[in-house]
């Protein structure tokens, strides 16, 4: 499985701490027989809003290998870049098994792939979901800063929402790095 980690305008700091925030727990776990590949989108500031960078960066690393799936994560402003790379990649071909938008708050969400959300808060949860969201979306409960849903997913608690459900009661609750990992699995199954 290949993930492709689209940060924000964050520091790089953020993104390593992000990454072994939910590593562990799927690394540690029965699911994956095959090796998980993470490539990190390098650019940095505005870059992470460009489609076309973040297109060309899946090129460089894969090549023409449009048939091997990847699962987009994004995070903030990097969800506007990552969003725009995943419809490209669809149209050249290629398989996007799934795409996880972590506070991605304002950036409408369509696709012919699983969508989920992730959010900091019930009103970003709930303001976001009106611009299109997946079946399964999480918002932290009690509420976090921005920053924290990257920097530490396993310290966010939170409630997993089914979206073809009423929104209350949710279906569960969990840390953020839970939450993703409990995607990973389910992506990684089918």
């Amino acid at each position: 499985m290949r993930i492709i980690i689209c940060p924000g305008i964050n520091e790089p700091a953020l993104t390593e701490s992000f990454i072994s925030g939910w590593l562990d727990l799927f690394s540690d776990s029965s699911i994956s027989q095959n090796p998980v590949s993470i490539l990190v989108f390098p650019g940095k500031g505005f870059l992470a809003l460009s489609a076309f960078h973040i297109l060309q960066f899946l090129r460089d690393r894969l090549g023409d290998n449009l048939e091997s799936p990847v699962i987009f994560i994004s995070f903030s402003a990097g969800v506007v870049g990552a969003i725009g790379a995943a419809y490209s990649w669809r149209l050249l071909g290629g398989r996007v098994k799934a795409f996880i938008a972590i506070d991605g708050w304002g950036v409408p969400l369509w696709g012919d792939f699983p969508i989920s959300r992730m959010s900091h808060d019930y009103f970003t949860h709930w303001s976001s979901c009106l611009l299109g969201s997946g079946q399964n979306n999480f918002y932290a409960e009690p509420a976090v800063d921005h920053l924290s849903m990257w920097r530490s997913p396993q310290t966010v608690q939170g409630s997993w929402v089914d979206s073809k459900m009423e929104i209350f009661p949710p279906r569960g609750r969990l840390t953020a790095a839970e939450f993703l990992h409990m995607l990973l699995k389910r992506y990684e199954a089918n």
